[in-house]
């Protein structure tokens, strides 16, 4: 279990890299919702995070997340931020309030369909593979928009925005590599409309600030909150 009495001073610096970002860009703070990513993670690291005045936690494995959504209820804002097989669809469309990985037509369905039996709408994220690397999940950039105008049938699925993953590089390479990246998952929200698709995930511990600069409403965000597994 890391040493979560550092917690606070990881939050802090964190917070500070946001606002430097966010005044950069000129953009507002509260603009960007910090999802702490807590997956692989005990209870206890959870609760830690709450009580640091952290309230979104991400989660990527379904029934792992399950358990601790029964454990903790609605005391987080739950983000399924993880690719998702569609046998373990049902967990993540009765706990997620919002679902990162959206990323085919058949797992819409099934998403759809285990909302409906669970009576409510899932809101979701399509995720798109903006780095083009074939190892990573996500639309093809070009197939978006007929994937939400499928989508767009379904009752109980919202797509509200997109996700998107950029290519790990060293940081020197990160101006270079990973701006146009995020910025081309901006612009293909832009042409769909931002009033359809106002939310964009996209950044994590190590570029999180090019992210905003480029438009991220959330970044998720876990070995320089909660460290690693470890420490």
């Amino acid at each position: 279990m890391p040493d979560m009495t550092r917690l606070p001073e990881r939050l802090a610096a964190v917070r500070e890299r946001i606002d430097a970002a966010c005044a950069r860009a000129s953009r507002d703070p509260s603009e960007v919702t910090l999802v702490a990513v807590t997956k692989t993670f005990p209870l206890d690291v959870l609760r830690a995070v709450l009580d640091a005045g952290l309230t979104d936690l991400g989660e990527n494995r379904a029934l792992e997340f399950a358990e601790k959504a029964e454990a903790l209820g609605d005391r987080p804002t739950w983000h399924f931020i993880g690719s998702l097989q569609r046998n373990k669809a049902r967990e993540v469309a009765e706990h997620a309030d919002l679902f990162h990985a959206l990323d085919s037509l058949r797992l819409a369905k099934e998403l759809n369909k285990r909302a409906r039996n669970a009576g409510r709408v899932l809101p979701c994220l399509v995720q798109v593979n903006i780095s083009d690397e074939d190892a990573k999940h996500g639309v093809a950039p070009g197939a978006l928009a007929a994937l939400l105008e499928e989508v767009a049938a379904f009752e109980h699925i919202e797509v509200r925005g997109l996700m998107g993953m950029a290519k790990l590089v060293p940081p020197e390479e990160r101006e270079a590599v990973v701006r146009p990246q995020f910025a081309r998952l901006r612009q293909l929200a832009e042409s769909i409309g931002r009033d359809r698709l106002p939310l964009l995930s996209m950044g994590m511990s190590g570029d999180f600030e090019i992210a905003i600069e480029e438009g991220a409403t959330h970044i998720r965000v876990g070995s320089a909150l909660v460290g690693r597994r470890g420490d």
